[in-house]
């Protein structure tokens, strides 16, 4: 089975780091939220900063910018903008799961103390996604194991501090 795209919740160079090559060899579009393109454009200098060999930064073929759908041959995404972890982070729905890169960890959530990062954009962004997403869905997460917004409001301290912050 071949792709026949590629997007992405954000743009740290940890997510983007195979888009470049894949792109070459499978001559496939690249999507991203039009906020990330700071990020992007950093991509050698966060390199730097973190001790990496700069890889070839990927080429965007569609920017998106708001919230909705994107579809990418048969696959029908729901995006929403969950800023905080960088300015254009996205969370993609298909089916029963949600994508949410570096937005929402089990049993934690995005750091915000990278450039572009914000807390208070953060939490709006998790009000957000608690808000928009039905809690027995799937949550994939940029790093580590799944898990569930229902499994995360019950034992996630810093969804717990949140929902009882906001009253939610």
């Amino acid at each position: 089975m071949d792709p026949i795209g590629i997007i992405n919740t954000h743009a740290h160079l940890d997510h983007i780091g195979a888009v470049y090559p894949l792109k070459e060899k499978y001559q496939i579009p690249f999507y991203l939220n039009v906020n990330e393109k700071l990020i992007l454009d950093m991509y050698e200098q966060t390199c730097e900063m973190f001790g990496i060999i700069p890889k070839e930064k990927p080429e965007v073929d569609i920017w998106f910018t708001d919230e909705g759908k994107i579809r990418i041959g048969e696959f029908h995404f729901n995006t929403l903008n969950t800023p905080g972890h960088t300015p254009g982070g996205t969370c993609l729905e298909l089916g029963n799961h949600i994508f949410v890169g570096d937005t929402l960890f089990r049993g934690s959530v995005g750091r915000t103390d990278l450039p572009g990062g914000d807390w208070s954009t953060l939490e709006s962004s998790l009000v957000h996604i608690i808000q928009s997403f039905n809690h027995n869905k799937i949550v994939h997460s940029g790093h580590g194991p799944d898990t569930t917004l229902l499994i995360e409001l019950e034992k996630n301290p810093f969804l717990i501090e949140l929902c009882d912050k906001q009253n939610l």
